[in-house]
């Protein structure tokens, strides 16, 4: 995991929410962190960490921007994932 993985890592479990994290910054983070991603229809996306049930996400657009709602569902997939930012 690079540096840039664990500052994204950081900013996710930010309060206040940031509200200008880049979806794709966090499609590679899921990537980094050893997640399988799955493409779906339309802006869908299936992320699958091992032992976890897979999540599904819309692709933001047209901003590229993720909002707070499914920032706090990345918060919640990782915390299932047993992937805390102070640890790594």
């Amino acid at each position: 995991m690079t540096n840039t993985h664990r500052k994204t890592l950081t900013r996710l479990f930010q309060d206040p929410i940031p509200a200008n994290i880049s979806w794709w910054e966090i499609e590679n983070l899921f990537l980094a962190l050893g997640a399988i991603l799955k493409e779906g229809r339309g802006s869908r996306i299936r992320v699958k960490f091992p032992g976890v049930p897979p999540a599904i996400f819309h692709r933001p657009h047209p901003r590229n921007e993720a909002d707070k709602g499914a920032i706090k569902s990345v918060r919640r997939l990782l915390i299932d994932a047993n992937i805390n930012p102070k640890e790594l």
